[in-house]
């Protein structure tokens, strides 16, 4: 009796992880078309289908930090400053050493003429290139901070 109720079990678990499995490599798929058609129409300069496909991998997929990036750059492109400054600020929040945010939200206020923010922001960059022992970038913020503040 014991046995048929393991067999059971087993059987269940089995069949468990090949649906959870399926589901995860559906998800996957799903997911990379929408980001290769975002890609496509990026490159094609459609950047309002492009961000229409860019949301719809995040909603999938939330924690993919260069969608968030092409979103951000694609909201920009559309002129949309401030849902880009709030994307590249939500990134950097939830991925703190992702220089490529601060680059990117600096371009953006720069955009809005918030210089002072964006030399701030261009500062922290700056800074995390240093940490991550990337002197070469870190001297390259430098000299365009250098150039800002002339």
């Amino acid at each position: 009796m014991l046995e048929q109720y393991i067999s059971v079990f087993a059987t269940v678990a089995v069949i468990f992880s090949i649906l959870l499995l399926a589901y995860f490599a559906w998800k996957t798929l799903i997911t990379a078309n929408y980001f290769q058609k975002g890609i496509n129409f990026y490159q094609q300069r459609d950047y309002q289908s492009a961000e229409a496909a860019f949301r719809q991998v995040i909603a999938l997929n939330s924690t993919n930090d260069v969608v968030h990036l092409l979103l951000g750059d694609t909201l920009m492109q559309q002129g949309k400053f401030e849902e880009a400054i709030s994307e590249f600020q939500e990134m950097i929040r939830r991925a703190p050493k992702k220089v490529d945010a601060y680059l990117q939200l600096a371009q953006a206020l720069m955009q809005q003429q918030k210089l002072e923010e964006a030399i701030a922001i261009l500062r922290q960059a700056r800074d995390l290139f240093h940490k991550q022992r990337q002197s070469e970038k870190a001297e390259q913020i430098q000299r365009l901070l250098q150039q800002i503040s002339s």
